[in-house]
C-alpha cells in the first residue's frame, strides 16, 4: 500500500526552498523543449552545417549561404543565441557557431551529432492528440501516423548502430568476422530501411543477407538503395516477423532496437529461435535500462526514453492489440523472454562509448533448452 510522502504545505516553503527551485527547473524545461525543436529545424535545414563551414556572418549572409529565407533564419538565430549555442557580436551583427558546438550539431560530426535525435521531439508532437485520446480510451497510435519516422530512425541507426558496426559491434562476437568473410546466411528482423544490411552486404560479398520489415515504405527504400549499389547478395521483403516460419535457415540473426516495438515480441523471439541453425548466433541490440523504474532514476536519458515509449514504442504495439512492452522494457524482462523463447546461452555486453544500448549475444546450442541465463 502506498504511503504519503512528507512534504511541506504549499506556500510555506521559503523563497529559496523547494518550490522556488522547482519553478526555476520548470522554466528551464520549457526553454529546453523549445530549443530541441529549434535544433531539429537547424539540422533539417542544414543551418548548422552551413554555419560550420562559413566565417562569422550576419543573418543575411547565413541565409544566402543556406539558401533560406532571411527573416526565418534571423528568428532562429535568436533562439540559438539566447540558448548559448550560437555566439552573437552586437557591434558587427555577426553570428558564430563555435567549433566545439559544431562538433555535436553537424552532419560532419556524426556519430556524435545530437541534432539527429532532436528530430524526435517534433515527430512525436505530431501525434499528441491521438496519444491523449489513448489515455482516455486505450488502444494505440499506428505506425502510419508517424510521418518521417523511418527517415529519422535511419539517421538514428546510422549513428548508433551502423557507425559502430565494424569497429565495435561485430568484434563483440568472437570469430564472427571470419565467418562472414567465408559466407553465411544472415537475417535482420525489423530491418527498417536496411542501413546495417546494406553495409554488411557490401563488406561481405560471400554472405547472403535478408531483411524483413512490415513497412512497405521502408522496404521499398531499402530495395532501391540495394539496386543503386548493385548488391546482389541482399533481399528485402515485407513480412510480419511474428509469423516467420523458416526453420534452421540462418546462421546469424540480428534485431536492432526492434523487439520492444513488436505486437507479439514473444512470438517473434520464438520464431527467431526456430529460424536459427544449430550453433547459430542471435544478436539483439536493445535499449539499456532496467525493467524496474527505481533502477532507472539516474539514467542519463531516462525522461526521453519514457517519453519515446509513451509517444511511440508502446503505443504502436498497443495499436495492434499487442503487448505494449515500451522502450524501457529492460534487461530483466528481456532475459526472461529470451529464456522463455528457448535461449539459455545469453551474454549481455556493453560498449564503453554507448550509454543507450545493451548487446545481447545469444548462441543457439545443440539440444538447447531454455532454463538458465548468464
Amino acid at each position: 500500500m502506498c504511503q504519503p510522502v512528507n512534504l511541506p504545505p504549499v506556500g510555506q516553503s521559503e523563497p529559496n526552498g523547494q518550490a522556488a527551485i522547482f519553478a526555476e527547473e520548470l522554466l528551464q524545461i520549457l526553454n529546453h523543449g523549445a530549443i530541441a525543436l529549434m535544433i531539429s529545424i537547424g539540422h533539417r535545414t542544414g543551418l548548422f552545417d552551413t554555419m560550420a563551414r562559413i566565417p562569422p556572418s550576419d543573418s543575411q549572409g547565413i541565409a544566402e549561404s543556406a539558401g533560406l529565407n532571411e527573416r526565418y533564419v534571423r528568428e532562429w538565430l535568436g533562439a540559438m543565441v539566447t540558448a548559448a549555442i550560437v555566439i552573437y557580436d552586437a557591434d558587427s551583427g555577426c553570428y558564430t557557431l563555435p567549433p566545439a558546438h559544431a562538433g555535436l550539431l553537424t552532419r560532419d560530426a556524426s556519430p556524435d551529432n545530437v541534432a539527429v535525435f532532436a528530430q524526435y521531439i517534433p515527430l512525436l508532437g505530431q501525434v499528441e492528440e491521438e496519444v491523449i485520446d489513448c489515455f482516455y480510451n486505450g488502444g494505440g497510435v499506428p505506425y502510419e501516423r508517424y510521418t518521417r519516422f523511418h527517415e529519422v530512425m535511419a539517421e538514428d541507426s546510422g549513428q548508433t548502430v551502423v557507425s559502430a558496426l565494424f569497429e565495435h559491434i561485430l568484434p563483440l562476437i568472437d570469430g564472427h568476422l571470419s565467418r562472414l568473410e567465408r559466407g553465411i546466411d544472415v537475417l535482420d528482423v525489423g530491418c527498417g530501411r536496411g542501413q546495417a544490411l546494406l553495409q554488411l552486404a557490401r563488406a561481405f560479398p560471400k554472405s547472403r543477407f535478408t531483411g524483413y520489415d512490415f513497412s512497405q515504405e521502408a522496404i521499398e527504400w531499402a530495395r532501391k538503395e540495394a539496386d543503386r549499389q548493385g548488391l546482389n547478395n541482399l533481399l528485402f521483403e515485407v513480412k510480419d516477423v511474428a509469423t516467420l516460419d523458416e526453420q534452421g535457415a540462418y546462421d546469424w540473426i540480428v534485431t536492432f532496437d526492434a523487439i520492444h516495438d513488436q505486437k507479439s515480441p514473444d512470438m517473434v523471439l520464438s520464431a527467431i529461435h526456430g529460424a536459427l541453425r544449430e550453433d547459430g548466433i542471435y544478436l539483439m541490440q536493445d535499449i539499456k535500462g532496467s525493467s524496474h523504474l527505481h533502477n532507472n532514476l539516474e539514467h542519463p536519458i531516462g525522461p526521453l526514453l519514457y517519453t519515446l515509449s509513451t509517444m511511440h514504442c508502446m503505443t504502436v504495439s498497443l495499436a495492434q492489440d499487442g503487448a505494449g512492452l515500451g522502450t524501457v522494457w529492460g534487461r530483466e524482462l528481456a532475459l526472461k523472454m529470451l529464456n522463455e523463447a528457448g535461449f539459455n546461452d545469453v551474454i549481455v555486453k556493453e560498449l564503453d562509448h554507448d550509454f543507450q544500448n545493451y548487446f545481447y549475444i545469444i548462441r543457439k546450442m545443440s539440444g538447447q533448452v531454455g532454463d538458465s541465463l548468464n
